[in-house]
Parts: structure tokens; C-alpha cells; sequence
């Protein structure tokens, strides 16, 4: 995902008048469970999301990978319903993918093994049993460890009967409730006023919330999370999108500068970069996103 679409800073029109639009493309990119940046390519080794017109056989392709392959390095994908802001892994020459595992996977910036394990859809604990002598707290890009698979076979035997009840599964419309920790989380800029609210204009064009402040130009991380792009786009300025647990995102855009690079792991209250000057003070535009749609960020903040 090349990041940087990049526009001259200042060259944005009014910024009472930006649409959602543009940060809802931007954070569909981005990927709504991540990636490395906008337009990465498609290379062994990187984290991708799924794009507008993706199919899994032409991403598999573009990596010089074997459809199979990157089938096992995605458990849980479809080939036939691939959703945009998916986010793929494409493997390594190093990694490897049996049937019934384990597999032998290579250590990306930012991994965790909880997140290992969620992606391949396991337990940490199982990664820790299956690799002693690694110390989980200080994984090393690079390092190669195993990743056994949890035991499906009870599940496969349960799926392969006819099923009785189709409200055994929930419709994959339904929204998640959002997290216990929504109320409590800061707001981005210190000593802030709302310039403009989360909502329709006279147009009825959904608008993202902007911010200004008088005293301080810090835009702060709402929760820690993971750094999922960071650059400049039209109309936007410089922008950083961080996700965070429960499937949700932050986005900061109008940024004068950036402090923090994609895939770097940040905590609440992180400096992720310096809002711009404008008209009443420096000013952020600031969006809240669950599962890419968007939500008002008074749900989530104090």
C-alpha cells in the first residue's frame, strides 16, 4: 500500500466542507482489521487489504504465490466473498503451511502472539507451548516460530452434517455492541472545543467531527493501538489512522506534521502528530470508525 498520495499542505479547500467520503476511502485502504499503507504492493512478507475488484486468484498472482498457499495463510477467508478493507497475509519463501499445520511463520513488526494467534485462529497459549525458550515479550522481526493449529476436527464433523436451524449463525450484518471502555476514552486535542459536530450538513452530506484548540496543537491517541497508515492525501493534509481492539479506528487528519510511522504499536496518549493552523486556533479533523463505518466519537470519548 504505497502511503502517499501526497498534495501540497495548505492546498486543501475550506475544511468546514470536507466530506466523509474521502475518509471513508481512506480508512477502507487502510484496512478495517489493517495493513501496511495505501496502494502496497502485493509482496511476500506484507500485510494487504482487500481493494475494490480484488479476487483472491489475482492477488495470488501479483505475489507469485500459489492460490492454496495464501489460502493457509488466511484461515477463514472465502475466495467468493472477499469484503473491502479485508486484510490478507502474503507469505514468505521461509514460511511454511501443511495441512493440519503447524505452520512455520515469520515474525512481522508489530506482532504480538495474541494477534498471531487471532489471525490463525488459535490460542497464545499454544504458541507458547509450541515454542520454548522464545520470549513472547520480545519477539524479533525475522524470527521464525511455529504456530499449531487448534483441533477443528469436532467442528468439521458438526459442518459437514445438514444444518437444522439456520439461526445457528448470526447474520454477519449484525453489529457488535461496542466496547465496555466507550465513554472513557480522551479526546484528542487538550483544552479542545467542537468546531464542528459529527453529522449531516444542509446537504445532507455526512461530515467528520473538527476540533480546534487555542493552547495546544498535540493530537493524542485515543487508545492504544497499532499505527495502519501515515502520510499526506488530498484535501486531507497529512493524515495518521490507528486501530485499535473491538474492529475499531481512529483517524487524524489536517495534521501540520507527523510523529509516528505504519506498523508501529502505540498507547493512549501517544503523540501521533501536530494539528494544523487555521482559523480559531489549530485545528484537527477527527473521525471514529467501527469496522470502517462511521460512528460519533462522543459514543466512545469523555
Amino acid at each position: 500500500m504505497d502511503q502517499r498520495a501526497v498534495a501540497r499542505q495548505g492546498s486543501y479547500p475550506r475544511r468546514q466542507d470536507l466530506s466523509l467520503a474521502a475518509l471513508l476511502v481512506l480508512v477502507l485502504l487502510a484496512g478495517c482489521a489493517s495493513s501496511g499503507g495505501w496502494g502496497q504492493p502485493v509482496t511476500p512478507g506484507n500485510w494487504i487489504s482487500v481493494q475494490r475488484g480484488d479476487t483472491l486468484g489475482e492477488l495470488a498472482r501479483q505475489a507469485d504465490v500459489p492460490l492454496k498457499r495464501l489460502q493457509r495463510f488466511n484461515p477463514g477467508v472465502e475466495a467468493r466473498s472477499l469484503a473491502i478493507g479485508q486484510r490478507l497475509l502474503i507469505p514468505t519463501q521461509q514460511e511454511r503451511a501443511p495441512h493440519g499445520g503447524p505452520y512455520r511463520y515469520q515474525v512481522r513488526p508489530g506482532d504480538t502472539y495474541s494477534a498471531i494467534a487471532r489471525h490463525f485462529r488459535t490460542r497464545s497459549s499454544r504458541l507458547s507451548a509450541a515454542n520454548p525458550g522464545v520470549d513472547a515479550s520480545s519477539l524479533r522481526v525475522g524470527q521464525l516460530i511455529q504456530v499449531p493449529l487448534r483441533d477443528v476436527s469436532p467442528t468439521r464433523r458438526v459442518a459437514s452434517r445438514p444444518s437444522s436451524s439456520p439461526a445457528q449463525t448470526s447474520p454477519p450484518s449484525t453489529p457488535a455492541p461496542l466496547p465496555s471502555s466507550s465513554g472513557s476514552w480522551p479526546w484528542p486535542l487538550a483544552d479542545h472545543r467542537v468546531a464542528r459536530p459529527f453529522g449531516k450538513d444542509a446537504r445532507g452530506t455526512l461530515q467528520p467531527m473538527l476540533l480546534a484548540s487555542d493552547t495546544s496543537d498535540e493530537a493524542l491517541a485515543v487508545a492504544d493501538g497499532e499505527v495502519r497508515f501515515a502520510g499526506s492525501m488530498r484535501q486531507l493534509g497529512r493524515v495518521v489512522i490507528v486501530h485499535h481492539a473491538d474492529n475499531l479506528q481512529s483517524v487524524y487528519a489536517l495534521c501540520r506534521s507527523i510523529a509516528v510511522s505504519v506498523g508501529e504499536q502505540v498507547s493512549r496518549g501517544t503523540t501521533l502528530c501536530r494539528a494544523s493552523d487555521g482559523d480559531g486556533g489549530h485545528q484537527l479533523l477527527f473521525d471514529m470508525r467501527r469496522a470502517g463505518k462511521p460512528i460519533d466519537p462522543r459514543r466512545i470519548l469523555r
